[in-house]
């Protein structure tokens, strides 16, 4: 299964035209850059977004959030977000603002 063309049309809006954003395609999706460093993309078992494992909890304590998966690999720092969730601007941007809190001050790649 292909990630959804509407997901990651809803996520590049959210993110907006931001200095530093690029796109990558990456593990048959794509991920959304920031200055080099992976802040959140969309793949094909859904949209993610990268918390690290400080902000992990507080991520995944908001509704249309869960712990992100790879195989049989925990991906500690990151969140799958729910098609619900990537519908609703406003949790969208909740997810988004922890992952740039966390991506942002990294230094560039």
């Amino acid at each position: 299964m292909a990630y959804t063309r509407e997901s990651y049309e809803l996520v590049a809006h959210a993110l907006g035209a931001m200095p530093g954003l690029t796109e990558k395609k990456m593990f048959g999706g794509v991920c959304f850059l920031l200055n080099g460093n992976m802040l959140a993309g969309v793949m094909p078992r859904g949209p993610f977004a990268r918390v690290g494992k400080h902000r992990e909890s507080h991520a995944l304590s908001l509704d249309g959030t869960e712990a992100m998966e790879m195989g049989p690999r925990k991906m500690r720092g990151f969140v799958r977000l729910s098609p619900d969730l990537v519908e609703d601007e406003a949790r969208l941007g909740e997810v988004l603002n922890i992952a740039l809190a966390f991506v942002g001050p990294m230094p560039p790649k």
